[in-house]
């Protein structure tokens, strides 16, 4: 599980404008209608052909908890791509993204600083060169350790420098042991 692109994914879920699909039989027809055949459902989903053909027909309603887990992660990956664009092009040029997070996080500093790891929980609007970078690195697939860099860069810039106006001389944030992460656009 990704934990810092899921967070990415579901900040910019709650733009959408329509709510998607929330059964098997809607969820499975529009997934039909996007890959434009039920043969790339079916291997996409990891079930037979006649599977899918089953819930295009309501013949089958509930799923198995993961197959309703994969299904439910497919539509929302897919779902109103326009408005996902547009929120995180907004984030991304005009309005930031804000990080709430509750994880373990300490920082490399010269001799004689307070530089102990300890968990602490913080709200930070980062501004948006940080929401792009985020968007950017994620589409290109970067892993959570990566996308974990990124927001330790801007919590070190934002957060611990006050951009620029203390803490002149801090090298490297940590950004460990995530208990809560969440993001909003």
């Amino acid at each position: 599980m990704s934990m810092f692109g899921d967070g990415l994914d579901a900040a910019v879920q709650k733009a959408f404008t329509r709510p998607a699909p929330k059964t098997a039989g809607p969820q499975m027809r529009y997934l039909v209608k996007q890959l434009g055949g039920t043969r790339a459902v079916a291997r996409m989903l990891r079930v037979s052909q006649r599977t899918v053909e089953r819930y295009v027909k309501d013949q089958i309603r509930k799923p198995r908890p993961d197959l309703a887990a994969r299904l439910e992660r497919e539509v929302k990956k897919r779902w109103q791509p326009q408005v996902r664009a547009r929120a995180r092009q907004k984030a991304a040029t005009v309005s930031g993204i804000v990080l709430d997070a509750r994880a373990r996080m300490g920082y490399t500093a010269p001799i004689g600083s307070t530089d102990q790891d300890r968990v602490r929980h913080l709200t930070v609007a980062l501004p948006p060169q940080y929401a792009a970078r985020l968007f950017d690195a994620q589409e290109q697939g970067a892993g959570d350790a990566r996308l974990r860099e990124i927001a330790a860069e801007a919590l070190k810039k934002v957060y611990f420098q006050d951009g620029g106006r203390r803490a002149g001389s801090l090298e490297e944030v940590r950004f460990t042991d995530v208990e809560h992460l969440e993001f909003e656009l």
